[in-house]
């Protein structure tokens, strides 16, 4: 079967590529094998008592009704009420423990999916969009939920039912059986074009979902372009034809469904036909009971039924082996800035020396860096200066080690930052962004983000060392005031002054720093700039510079253009050299205050 335009091939399998991935979801599900046998115990009970049903009746109709045996019925009523509570308890409890092993599974997937994506390097998010990473931890997830919410304990149940209802309904009577069954071959081959034909539908279903949600996505995002520029007609439209292609798509799945059901009806009502005609002849003919012949109509109801579920449960599996695999490849994806075997701690103090750095981001060809090279020496304030895309936040990357260089080395007192273990880098070379990221929480959470075991006292210090203690008890709950998503309700500038009490908590030798003071809002810009030296002083410092004023107060400046180093100096001293620098200088005394 063809697959539609848009369906995505990742989530067609074929038999050995989904028997590999469910194989290893076994493996990984091994800590909950104990429950699963569980499982297995209680849905075998549920199910032994759907087959001890129509026994019992069979027993009441030949030797209670048939032969007026009135002991003998009254025994099948009360075994029967006793089966039924037995049902009643084991049908709730494999439910239950269905879900603890499958939500128990879930549970450590998503675990092992957050722990590897949190140890991947920023190449890797280059690499994987955030929306993509976010669907992995919860449409996906979500996919496989049904599938163990449901469709394990559907296919346990309806396995055994079907496996036992066969052995019983042959041993009361093979040649009813087999006459009854004649419709199996018709029943096998709709079931076999169902799966086929509805797993397409079911992709297109799913593939037409997300282009509803991405449509959705995008407008509300840009509703601001939208309105000012009068496009709600057109937006109205476009998601219209989305939406009649989504709702086209379900009504072709439930065509496909509602065949195959009534397919499976038709059969199993046709089944019952001939066993009651079959059953009647061979009842006159002394070769079956009348009750032989109820339990056989009953039973084969207990076949069609769980046919019907399994092929429903087809396309659930399919789906959820489709996610299990998608998973796996990031779980297979290896960090690009993985601790070397051997790795030793970066020493505390030393010279920073970038060596013929040249750097190309992963999965392209275009060198953004050429040959770099650069000494700084412990203590020093080197700005890094250039027009936009000259490569200067790249080389500010590659001195945190948030990406590898192609060739060439950074390292710290001669320790190669690719041989220094991660822990003691994070430590001792520490990043503070442009703009203040804050998780949602407190204060103090947010400072915690850099030291997870840092007490009060430990906080206050840090928050003493840049002069900045003071900005924060003036909040009504002083560090335990909720910042709210994003730190939505601190300013820029109180966003960034958390961010360089997280780097002064961390106190590092080395600061790099996507300028801090770039963009703040007037009432705090004194005092992130007063906090911005506290931090840096008696620091080794590279600072991607945005400002005159910023540049000023370095040591020295490294002019960065078209991925070179084109000039080094002090202020000065290239300003003297009329060069880049001299140029870059007198535009930024133009438009920028000193």
């Amino acid at each position: 079967m063809r697959v539609p335009p848009g369906v995505d091939e990742e989530d067609r399998l074929d038999r050995d590529e989904a028997k590999r991935v469910l194989a290893r979801a076994a493996r990984l599900a091994r800590p909950q094998r104990k429950l699963a046998l569980a499982t297995l115990g209680f849905a075998t009970l549920a199910t032994a008592t759907t087959i001890i049903g129509p026994l019992l009746l069979r027993y009441a109709i030949d030797t209670g009704i048939t032969n007026g045996d009135r002991a003998a019925l009254n025994l099948a009523i009360g075994v029967y009420i006793v089966v039924a509570i037995v049902a009643f308890v084991g049908s709730r409890l494999q439910y239950v423990y269905v879900n603890l092993t499958g939500e128990g599974f879930l549970r450590s997937l998503r675990l092992r999916l957050f722990g590897h994506i949190q140890r991947q390097s920023l190449a890797f998010f280059d690499r994987n969009k955030a929306g993509v990473l976010v669907s992995r931890m919860t449409a996906d997830i979500e996919s496989m939920s049904e599938l163990v919410q449901w469709g394990l304990l559907q296919f346990v149940s309806a396995t055994i039912l079907v496996g036992f209802a066969l052995v019983v309904l042959l041993v009361m009577s093979w040649q009813l059986t087999l006459i009854s069954l004649l419709v199996m071959p018709a029943l096998i081959l709709a079931t076999r074009r169902f799966q086929r034909v509805s797993n397409v539908a079911y992709l297109d279903v799913r593939e037409k979902v997300g282009e509803n949600l991405s449509s959705m996505q995008e407008n509300i995002a840009g509703v601001q372009v939208i309105q000012a520029s009068a496009r709600e007609p057109e937006q109205r439209r476009r998601f219209r034809a989305v939406n009649r292609e989504l709702y086209d798509s379900h009504i072709h799945s439930v065509k496909v469904s509602t065949w195959y059901f009534g397919v499976v009806e038709f059969l199993g009502v046709c089944a019952t036909a001939i066993a009651i005609g079959a059953g009647g002849w061979l009842a006159a003919n002394n070769q079956v009971s009348v009750g032989t012949v109820v339990a056989v109509v009953l039973l084969l109801s207990s076949l069609f039924e769980p046919v019907q579920q399994l092929s429903q449960l087809y396309n659930v599996l399919q789906s959820a082996t489709a996610s299990l695999n998608k998973m796996f490849q990031i779980l297979d994806t290896s960090p690009d800035l993985d601790e070397a075997p051997g790795a030793v701690d970066l020493p505390a103090s030393g010279d920073l020396v970038v060596d013929h750095v040249s750097f190309s981001y992963p999965g392209t060809t275009a060198r953004v860096l050429d040959d770099i090279d650069l000494t700084i020496a412990s203590g020093e304030k080197l700005a890094l200066v250039g027009p936009t895309g000259a490569g200067k936040s790249s080389v500010a990357k590659l001195i945190a080690r948030l990406y590898d260089p192609s060739e060439g080395s950074v390292s710290v007192g001669g320790i190669d930052l690719r041989q220094a273990t991660l822990a003691s880098l994070r430590r001792r070379i520490v990043v503070v962004p442009q703009e203040g990221f804050m998780f949602d929480g407190t204060i103090a959470d947010n400072l915690r983000i850099a030291d997870p075991s840092a007490s009060d006292a430990d906080l206050y210090r840090a928050l003493d060392s840049i002069g900045v203690r003071e900005r924060f008890e003036q909040f009504p709950d002083g560090l335990d005031t909720e910042v709210r998503e994003r730190g939505s309700r601190l300013s820029a500038g109180e966003r960034q002054l958390v961010s360089l009490a997280r780097a002064a908590l961390v106190d590092p030798a080395v600061l790099v720093l996507d300028e801090a003071t770039s963009s703040l809002d007037p009432g705090t810009e004194a005092l992130v700039e007063q906090a911005f030296e506290r931090l840096t002083s008696g620091r080794t410092t590279i600072v991607v510079a945005h400002r005159l004023s910023t540049v000023r107060r370095a040591d020295r400046i490294a002019v960065i253009d078209a991925g070179r180093l084109a000039e080094l100096g002090t202020h000065d001293e290239l300003v003297a050299l009329g060069g880049r620098y001299a140029s870059l200088s007198s535009a930024w005394a133009r438009t920028q205050p000193a």
